[in-house]
């Protein structure tokens, strides 16, 4: 053997026992011999700042319940009655289960709906043995569990289910990413499928139900999050294209704004499409949307963006500069949205009934890279270059055509602004939102930290002829493609 040879098995022999490794670790789980350093297991307060989705707060909530809390609690009271009764007589009316839908599903109650939604029960039953199966092949050969392993070490850390190193829930998500990543070789994992699986995870009971789950998200055309996950982002190019399309369309003085101030879409509009606003809303609506995604599919998600923008668009045109755009996309709606969850679900059905009206709730048609090519569940078994854990020093051909397509689009939006001559006084007109007077404002002062760099040598403007994008710069380091738009 050559010098070169017994490197690379001296490579592949080390990855293998960090693999080995890790999984030994999720395997003791929380015996007391899994020691884990004292940052990954911060104190916390659990009978003062914890909300009932069992996220952490860094202020002490209410020790007691208001009249509008106890309202709520006796409505969703009597929700739970019907959807109980509703799930024992499975398929209801199409008309039924909209309505409930869209008023939400109760808490007690999501997990048995998301699963009949996403019809898991047929999933399991059709491909018996094939979890276990993928899991055995995944400790064995997966190139994916050191990234998953540093995903799960943050994924959800303010919530009580995620919040101890090795505990249940981190199990769980390790084993259904790891996997899925053997499960659908093509795909792999990337770093935004961590968050869709560890909100199913919060609600589903075994984690073969969290796996089919993802799986039918990733796979059924009506979900498609393949297309989002998959090297170019395909589905993102096309989201994005058509978000830019209705922004013109019906809301030109914000698109306008927007373009001034070289805001492109692809800058705050990530973490919307690839998670479901996960993170992004206050998860209370997260929730809410991602009921109406799995009943409906992924037109919601273009819908629910251009709701936020709208209900959002005066204060987002008072601000001048992009920096503070996106940190009050990011950052801000995601501690006070400024509206109740009802009146934000009445609005985005508005905004779709608007869509539909104007032929803009359809997007165009998927080209074939959005879907899976290979047969999902054939072992394949990785390249030498994988198994090392070696990291791409380029970008293929894939991932160099987002940046151009980002670059193009940018350039187009400055002729647009450029040939407008006057900002439009009608912005989505017929669709009307009546704010009840005990809304928040959402002008109150937020702590928050702005995700945009701040002056960065690397940015440039579109006023010098150029694009104001950090994404435009990703071909000149080694960060991975989808590391850089995913990454926490």
């Amino acid at each position: 053997m050559t010098d070169e040879g017994e490197q690379q098995e001296a490579l592949v022999k080390r990855a293998e026992d960090e693999r080995e490794e890790i999984f030994r670790r999720y395997e003791l789980g929380l015996d007391p011999s899994n020691v884990v350093d004292s940052w990954e297991n911060p104190t916390f307060e659990i009978y003062h700042i914890t909300d009932k989705y069992g996220f952490m707060h860094d202020s002490r909530l209410p020790t007691t319940r208001n009249a509008q809390e106890l309202h709520r609690n006796n409505i969703e009271a009597e929700r739970d009655k019907k959807w109980l009764k509703m799930l024992g007589h499975w398929p209801p009316p199409a008309d039924k289960l909209h309505k409930r839908v869209y008023k939400g599903i109760p808490d007690r109650v999501r997990w048995q709906a998301w699963k009949r939604l996403l019809n898991v029960e047929h999933s399991i039953a059709s491909n018996a043995g094939v979890y276990a199966r993928m899991l055995q092949l995944a400790r064995k050969y997966s190139t994916e569990a050191r990234q998953i392993d540093a995903d799960v070490n943050r994924q959800f850390r303010d919530n009580l289910a995620y919040r101890e190193r090795y505990c249940t829930k981190q199990v769980s998500l390790f084993n259904v990413l790891n996997a899925y990543s053997i499960y659908n070789s093509e795909l792999g994992y990337c770093q935004g499928m961590a968050c869709v699986a560890g909100v199913l995870l919060l609600y589903m009971v075994e984690e073969e139900e969290a796996f089919w789950a993802l799986n039918t998200l990733i796979t059924d055309p009506k979900y498609g999050m393949h297309g989002l996950f998959i090297e170019g982002f395909p589905k993102l190019t096309r989201f994005i294209a058509h978000h830019d399309r209705i922004m013109s369309k019906i809301m030109r003085k914000l698109h306008k704004h927007f373009t001034k101030h070289n805001v492109d879409a692809l800058l705050y509009a990530i973490k919307w499409f690839f998670v479901v606003f996960v993170e992004r809303v206050p998860f209370s609506l997260s929730l809410r949307v991602w009921d109406i995604f799995m009943l409906d599919g992924d037109r919601v998600i273009l819908s629910m963006a251009i709701t936020i923008l709208y209900l959002h668009k005066d204060e987002l045109i008072r601000l001048k500069d992009m920096d503070a755009i996106i940190e009050y996309l990011q950052v801000k709606l995601h501690k006070n949205f400024g509206y109740n969850d009802d009146d934000a679900i009445q609005a985005l059905e508005r905004v779709m009934k608007k869509l539909k009206d104007l032929k803009l709730d359809a997007l165009p048609p998927a080209k074939s890279n959005e879907f899976p090519s290979r047969k999902l569940g054939d072992f394949v078994e990785a390249d030498m270059e994988k198994k090392i854990g070696r990291r791409r020093n380029d970008y293929t051909d894939n991932e160099k055509q987002v940046i151009t397509d980002v670059i193009s689009r940018q350039e187009q939006n400055a002729i647009e602004v450029q040939s407008t001559v006057s900002y439009e006084t009608s912005e989505c007109a017929t669709v009307t939102l009546t704010v009840p007077e005990d809304s928040h404002s959402i002008r109150s002062s937020l702590a928050g930290t702005s995700v945009a760099s701040h002056g960065s040598s690397e940015t440039m403007s579109l006023e010098d002829n150029n694009v104001h994008l950090k994404t435009a710069n990703m071909l000149q380091n080694n960060t991975p493609q989808r590391e850089l738009l995913l990454g926490t």
